[in-house]
């Protein structure tokens, strides 16, 4: 469990998850945004549901995070999802700016990946999974449009499983953002930067490993050592299909160089 004690009247753990935190279960966090914001309702919570008991069938305890009521919860009931999933954009989309604003004002908020590892790393949990992460934004050299993402992997001690960034982003800053603050970027059995839904890129990730056990590893090392901050762990998609345009956008390096 996190050493950092807040009040449950802030953070509610699911009995389920409390269990294998308790018992050294492998638990994997899960964000929100994806339930309210990407997908219309009823199919949205069915997939959440559906993920979530993907996990369970690999022996591993699933943990979506969101804020309901005012209160962080790490483990949501299945109408909690609902919830989320039927109030649509209705719901507060939380990054770590909106957190505390959100929770103070007894709102529902659907958590972002920056969000989600605050939350999770105050439960004790070391892995979360997603689709894919935020990054730099084509053309930030002149907007500094730049997700919190990445900071919070520069500072918080989670591993974030993904399929790369986002292929609408500059992926080529977004790898040199990550080595600037010395977030490791390590590909799954790939040499090659998935981005999000194409399994290649142009760029490559900092380092492949091709197991769980030398990925783990790699994490109590990292943290025993006193090396704070975050992992990105990208495995790519299993499909073999890229859309139309993907290689363009993925090779793309209109951010800057």
């Amino acid at each position: 469990m996190s050493e950092l004690k807040i009040s449950p009247e802030l953070l509610q753990i699911s009995p389920e998850v409390q269990d294998a935190l308790k018992n050294k279960k492998p638990v994997v966090a899960l964000e929100s945004t994806i339930i309210s914001h990407g997908m219309p309702f009823p199919q949205n919570a069915q997939t959440a549901i559906e993920v979530e008991e993907t996990i369970r069938k690999q022996g591993a305890v699933p943990a979506t995070i969101a804020i309901i009521g005012g209160v962080m919860k790490v483990g949501l009931s299945k109408e909690e999802i609902e919830l989320l999933g039927r109030e649509g954009h209705n719901v507060t989309k939380v990054s770590r700016r909106d957190l505390p604003f959100v929770v103070a004002a007894g709102k529902n908020g659907a958590t972002t990946v920056a969000s989600t590892m605050i939350i999770a790393a105050l439960a004790g949990i070391k892995v979360f999974a997603t689709g894919g992460i935020g990054g730099v934004h084509r053309g930030a050299e002149h907007t500094f449009d730049i997700s919190a993402d990445l900071q919070e992997l520069a500072n918080t001690n989670v591993t974030v499983v993904c399929a790369g960034a986002k292929s609408i982003l500059d992926l080529g800053l977004t790898t040199e953002y990550l080595e600037t603050f010395g977030v490791p970027l390590i590909g799954y059995q790939t040499k090659a930067l998935p981005a999000f839904f194409c399994r290649t890129s142009p760029f490559d990730v900092s380092i492949r490993l091709d197991s769980a056990s030398e990925i783990a590893r790699a994490m109590a090392v990292k943290w025993q050592s006193g090396l704070n901050g975050g992992l990105v762990v990208a495995n790519p998609d299993p499909g073999t299909v890229c859309y139309a345009g993907t290689h363009y956008q993925c090779g793309d390096r209109s951010g800057g160089s």
